[in-house]
């Protein structure tokens, strides 16, 4: 058995091994073209034909393309103009309506004034007489405590109406 391993030689095959390699070469071959070259074949032809759809739905968008540009520069067109009558016509309102409201302004503005003077002769009249009120509250209050108290001296007398005189003041 050594003897057949050692003259043994791929260059040189025989007539066995060359059968056998055939028969499992058509074997495969066989196999390979059922299962593989077949769905590779429906893919590549599948992809053909996407290919050719999207050149034709391609050459279509070219062609609206083409068409919609050209409707697109008329309705450019006419909306400029559009937009020119627009622009005018709003000038023009703006006007109006800006002299309208400076007219109005006008008498506002002279109404709010006079208002604005009664007003403030009102409150200073009303401050007036509330400072006018405290006065007389505050010293109603000093001669109310300066009674209350029995006061000994001066100083004593001049200490209590400082110290209610800042306290009046912190009110």
């Amino acid at each position: 058995m050594l003897f057949v391993l050692l003259d043994f030689s791929p260059i040189k095959p025989d007539f066995g091994l060359f059968f056998w390699t055939v028969l499992i070469f058509l074997i495969f071959w066989f196999l390979m073209g059922k299962m593989a070259f077949g769905p590779i074949k429906d893919a590549l032809k599948k992809r053909e034909n996407d290919i050719q759809d999207a050149l034709d739905e391609s050459k279509k968008a070219r062609e609206e393309m083409a068409n919609m540009k050209s409707e697109n520069a008329k309705m450019q067109a006419q909306a400029n103009d559009d937009r020119a009558k627009i622009l005018q016509e709003a000038k023009d309102m703006k006007n109006s309506i800006i002299n309208e409201a400076k007219d109005k302004a006008k008498e506002e503005a002279n109404k709010i004034v006079a208002n604005a003077k009664i007003e403030i002769d009102n409150q200073r009249k009303a401050a007036v007489n509330d400072i006018k009120n405290q006065a007389g509250v505050m010293a109603i209050e000093i001669a109310e405590s300066l009674i209350k108290k029995n006061l000994k001296g001066d100083a004593e007398q001049e200490g209590l109406v400082n110290t209610l005189v800042d306290k009046f003041n912190l009110n």
